[in-house]
C-alpha cells in the first residue's frame, strides 16, 4: 500500500492493503523450469522475482504446489503440507516465502478443501471399512436400485458417484473420480482444514484464494451443490479459527454468485472472505442452458451489462476482484480480442478498461505480454482431463470431432497452460529439456524479452496501470458511472472520486466507431495507440482503442 492512497482515505475507512493491491497468478507448472526436467518448479518462480517485482504486483495467487499425484494438476492433494516432487522441497517454498517478503511480494495459497486425492491417506484409510475412523471424512451412500444414488453429475462429465467395490458403496466425487469429496459436516473434517491452514498462516503466507469454495456447504441427497444453507456458518468458523486473527487476503471461487450472494462473502461485517470471484461475464459466451462448449458469440452489450452490475451493486457491503484470465479460462486476447491483426491493440485496451474499474485486479501470467490460445487439430495434443472427457463424452453422443475441437480450441483450459514465453529460443526459455506440455509456436515473437526491449509493449501499459492504481485513490475508491448512449461495440465510464473525474474509454470493435461526450480533457493519462492528446467531444475510435483522461468535474 503506498503512501499517496493511504493519506488521502477518509479516516472512518478501514483500509486493507489488498484493496490496494494488484495479485499475479502463477500456475507453477507452467511458469519456469530450473532443473531441466520439462516442468515448472518453485526455484524457477524464485528466479524470475525480479521479473514480477520490474512489473509492479503486490502478491502472487499461486496455483496449488501441494503433494499430489497430478491427475488434475495439483487440484488433487495429497498431502496438503507438504511439496509435489516435481516442483521442489518445502525448503525451497520457504525460501521463495522469503525472498517474495524481499520484494515486498505476498504469497496466497490455492486452498483445495472441496476434495482431496484419492491418495490421500484420509481416503486410503477410508476405503478400509464403513467403521473406519476416517470413513465419515468423505460422502458415502449406498445404492438406490442397483444403480447410482441419485442425479448428480460430475462437473468433468458422466456422475458424480463412483461405486467401492470393496464395501458396495458409492462416493461422491463432484470433479475426476480420484478427487473424492470431503464431508464438511463432520466437524473433524473442518478442524482438520483449519489446523492445516494454520500451519501455512504460521509460515507467514499473505493469504487463501479457495477453490470451489461455494461447493463445501453441499447436501448431496437434495442434489444441492453450489451454496448450500450452511456454506456461509463454514466459512465464518473457517474465519474466526485460522485467517481472521492475520492481516490476509481470502478470495473465493463462486461461479453461482450473484451480486447479493457475493455481499454475503465480503460484507465486512459477516467476518467471511475478502471477496470472491465471479464467473457471470465468464459465461457469456456459451449458449444459454447449455455449458461452457456450447459458443456463441460475445455480445458486448450483454459484458457491459454485467460488469456494470458488479461494479454497482457491491456498495460498501463487498469487494469486487477484477480478471478476464485464470489457469481455467482461454486466454483474452484470441477470446474476445483479435490475436492477428490487432494483437498487441486489444491487448492493452482489455488491461485498461479492467484496470481502471474498482475491485483487486488479478493478472494470469503471460497476459502481461499478450499470450494466445495455442490450437490443437488432435485430441491427441491436449493434456486437460476436463477437456479429454468431455471429448469422449461427445464423441460417444455422435457429436463430430471438427465441432469437438472447435470447442476445445475456443474454451479448453490447455490454452491458459502452454508454458510461459520467456524469449524465443527453444521452448521460449521455459525449459532446457522437453515441456510437459507444447509450447506456442508464436513465442519467437511473443515474449518476455521482446516486450522488456520495447517501450511501447503490452507489459509496460500493465506497469503503468500497476503504477497508475498506487499513485490515484480514485482509481481504488472512485465511484463508477457508466456513460450511456455510446456505440454497442464501445464500453465508456467515468470514475468519480472527492472532485476528480476521469473518463475510461474502450472500443471493443475492430471498426472504427465515433465518440462524443460533452468533457473538456484535462490529462491524458493512457491510451493504447500513444496518442498525445484526446478530444473527447469529437473523436474516431481506431480498432480496439482504449484511452483514460481526466476530465474538469
Amino acid at each position: 500500500m503506498t503512501e499517496t492512497i493511504t493519506n488521502t482515505i477518509k479516516k472512518e475507512k478501514e483500509v486493507k492493503w489488498w484493496q490496494t493491491a494488484v495479485i499475479y497468478q502463477i500456475y507453477p507448472r507452467s511458469f519456469q523450469d530450473s532443473d531441466g526436467d520439462g516442468v515448472g518448479d518453485l526455484r524457477g518462480i524464485i528466479n524470475r522475482i525480479d521479473y514480477l517485482k520490474l512489473l509492479g504486483i503486490t502478491a502472487i495467487w499461486l496455483s496449488p504446489v501441494y503433494k499430489s499425484p497430478n491427475d488434475d494438476n495439483g487440484y488433487d492433494i495429497s498431502d496438503y503440507q507438504d511439496i509435489m516432487d516435481e516442483f521442489g522441497t518445502m525448503a525451497d517454498m520457504d525460501e521463495l516465502l522469503a525472498k517474495a517478503n524481499e520484494a515486498g511480494i505476498k504469497i496466497i495459497m490455492d486452498l483445495v478443501v472441496n476434495h482431496t486425492s484419492d491418495e490421500h491417506k484420509w481416503f486410503i484409510e477410508a476405503k478400509k471399512g464403513k467403521d473406519n475412523e476416517y470413513r465419515d471424512y468423505y460422502i458415502w451412500r449406498d445404492p438406490v436400485n442397483g444403480d447410482v444414488p441419485n442425479g448428480l453429475g460430475s462437473i468433468f462429465s458422466g456422475s458424480a458417484w463412483e461405486l467401492d467395490e470393496a464395501s458396495g458403496q458409492y462416493f461422491l466425487h463432484l470433479f475426476s473420480k480420484r478427487q473424492p469429496d470431503l464431508n464438511w459436516e463432520n466437524p473433524k473434517v473442518r478442524k482438520e482444514v483449519n489446523d492445516m491452514m494454520n500451519f501455512w498462516l504460521d509460515k507467514g503466507v499473505g493469504g487463501f484464494r479457495m477453490d470451489v469454495i461455494d461447493l463445501i456447504g453441499k447436501i448431496p441427497d437434495q442434489e444441492i451443490t453450489g451454496n448450500g444453507p450452511k456454506l456461509h456458518e463454514y466459512l465464518q468458523e473457517m474465519n474466526q479459527q485460522t485467517f481472521g486473527k492475520h492481516d490476509v487476503m481470502t478470495v473465493g471461487e463462486t461461479w453461482g454468485a450473484t451480486p447479493e450472494i457475493a455481499k454475503l462473502y465480503s460484507d465486512p461485517a459477516r467476518n467471511e472472505l475478502s471477496m470472491v470471484f465471479q464467473f457471470e461475464h465468464i459465461s457469456l459466451d456459451q449458449q444459454e442452458g447449455k455449458d461452457k462448449w456450447d459458443l456463441k458469440p460475445l455480445s458486448v452489450a450483454e459484458l457491459k451489462d454485467v460488469l456494470v452490475k458488479w461494479q454497482v451493486s457491491l456498495g460498501n457491503e463487498g469487494w469486487n476482484s477484477l480478471f478476464w484470465n485464470n489457469h481455467d479460462l482461454p486466454r483474452i486476447v484470441s477470446r474476445w480480442g483479435n490475436d492477428k491483426e490487432y494483437h498487441d491493440q486489444s491487448a492493452k485496451m482489455f488491461a485498461i478498461l479492467l484496470h481502471m474499474m474498482k475491485g483487486t485486479p488479478y493478472i494470469y501470467q503471460g497476459e502481461e505480454i499478450g499470450m494466445t490460445n495455442c490450437p490443437v487439430s488432435s485430441i491427441d495434443e491436449v493434456e486437460d482431463i476436463e477437456a479429454v472427457n468431455m471429448y469422449h463424452d461427445r464423441l460417444a453422443k455422435g457429436y463430430p470431432v471438427e465441432d469437438i475441437i472447435t470447442s476445445i480450441n475456443a474454451k479448453g483450459r490447455d490454452n491458459a497452460r502452454t508454458p510461459m514465453q520467456w524469449d524465443d529460443s527453444a521452448h521460449g526459455g521455459f525449459t532446457t529439456g522437453t515441456p510437459w506440455l507444447h509450447v506456442n509456436q508464436n513465442h519467437k515473437t511473443i515474449n518476455v524479452q521482446e516486450n522488456l526491449d520495447n517501450p511501447n509493449s503490452i507489459f509496460y501499459t500493465y506497469q503503468r496501470l500497476i503504477q497508475i492504481r498506487q499513485d490515484n485513490p480514485i482509481v481504488v475508491w472512485g465511484d463508477f458511472e457508466l456513460i450511456e448512449n455510446t456505440h454497442e461495440d464501445v464500453f465508456a465510464y467515468y470514475r468519480l472520486y472527492e472532485g476528480e473525474k476521469w473518463l475510461v474509454a474502450a472500443n471493443m470493435s475492430e471498426q472504427e466507431h465515433g465518440f462524443s461526450v460533452n468533457e473538456e480533457v484535462s490529462e491524458l493519462i493512457m491510451s493504447n495507440y500513444n496518442r498525445t492528446e484526446i478530444d473527447v467531444k469529437q473523436l474516431a475510435f481506431k480498432p480496439y482503442e482504449a484511452f483514460a483522461v481526466k476530465v474538469k468535474a
